[in-house]
């Protein structure tokens, strides 16, 4: 099975063993302790007016949500390193782009997956609007995405460094 870079998601080894030791853990210890709970719950009585059983049984399935997106992410998963400084946009690099040319009105943001970065920076999926406008995109270059009115926004892209989080 050949993936194409759109199905791929690229992250650090850091990244890639924090994501496993998260599987491992929900997947172990947390679905035995959540499966205790709606246990202890199930023995409290009539199911229909328990807070304690519907609050295990939520925290169930968004436990098993989550197993189930990182379940996926890591298939896809490639492991590497940032990307070089080369001055083109790329998954792994923080990015500073001016709207319309206004090199006072900025934003900088990691372009990659959320699973990628740190909370410390606003993370843009490639596959965003932003990300897919931006992508590619030398520095000193001008995008262009289309907002959710339809309408395009255009952004120069003033920066583009690897990420070092």
């Amino acid at each position: 099975m050949t993936q194409t870079s759109e199905d791929v998601t690229w992250l650090t080894q850091e990244a890639y063993t924090k994501l496993k030791d998260e599987l491992a853990y929900l997947s172990g210890p947390a679905r035995e302790e959540v499966t205790q709970k709606i246990a202890a719950a199930r023995e409290e009585g009539d199911l229909r007016e328990n807070g304690g059983y519907h609050a295990a049984k939520e925290e169930q399935g968004k436990q098993e949500l989550r197993i189930r997106q990182l379940t996926q992410l890591l298939e896809k998963a490639k492991v590497g390193e940032a990307p070089a400084a080369s001055g083109v946009v790329a998954p792994g690099m923080v990015v500073t782009i001016a709207f319309d040319g206004d090199e006072d009105d900025t934003m900088s943001f990691l372009l990659a997956s959320r699973e990628y970065a740190s909370s410390d920076i606003e993370t843009y999926s490639p596959q965003s609007p932003l990300g897919t406008g931006v992508n590619g995109k030398k520095v000193g270059e001008d995008a262009q995405y289309e907002l959710p009115n339809g309408k395009l926004a255009s952004v120069k892209v003033l920066t583009a460094e690897p990420y070092n989080g």
